[in-house]
C-alpha cells in the first residue's frame, strides 16, 4: 500500500514539473543567392553545412549560446526545453560560414537579426534567411 502511495506521489510530482516545461524552437534557412540579386528566385539553392550561432538571453537573464549547421535542404533549427520561468526573452542568430566551394561570401547586409521570442510552448519562430553569394555571378544573370 505505502508502495502504491508512493508510485502516485511521484507520478503526481512528475506531471507538476512537466506543466512547467517550456519548449521553444527557432528555424531558419541559408541559401546561395547564386545571381546576387538578394532574393531567393528560382536559380538559387539551399546550402548544406552552412555554420549559424544564435544567442538567446533568458527570462531570469542566463546567456545561451547555440550552433546550428544546415541540413540538405539549407534548413537549420534550435530547440530547447527548460523550465517556463528561463525561457528565452530575445535572441540574436547570425551566419558564421558557407561550406560550399562556390557560394562563401556573405549576400545579406545584415550581420545578423535580432528578434524577441514570443511564442507559446511547442511552437517555432521561423527567421529570415539567410544568404550567400558567388564571388562572381554567372552570366546567365545579367
Amino acid at each position: 500500500m505505502k508502495f502504491s502511495r508512493l508510485i502516485g506521489g511521484l507520478v503526481i510530482l512528475l506531471l507538476a514539473c512537466a506543466a512547467e516545461a517550456w519548449t521553444g524552437e527557432i528555424l531558419g534557412r541559408v541559401v546561395c543567392d547564386v545571381c546576387g540579386d538578394s532574393s531567393v528566385g528560382p536559380e538559387d539553392h539551399p546550402l548544406e553545412g552552412a555554420e549559424v550561432a544564435v544567442l538567446c538571453i533568458t527570462k531570469s537573464k542566463e546567456v545561451l549560446n547555440y550552433q546550428a549547421f544546415t541540413n540538405s535542404k539549407g534548413i537549420y533549427k534550435v530547440a530547447e526545453t527548460m523550465p517556463e520561468s528561463d525561457r528565452w526573452d530575445s535572441c540574436l542568430a547570425r551566419p558564421i560560414s558557407s561550406f560550399h566551394q562556390h557560394c562563401t561570401r556573405r549576400g545579406d547586409t545584415y550581420s545578423g537579426l535580432k528578434f524577441t521570442y514570443n511564442q507559446p510552448s511547442g511552437n517555432s519562430q521561423s527567421i529570415k534567411t539567410f544568404l550567400y553569394k558567388p564571388v562572381s555571378a554567372p552570366a546567365y544573370c545579367i
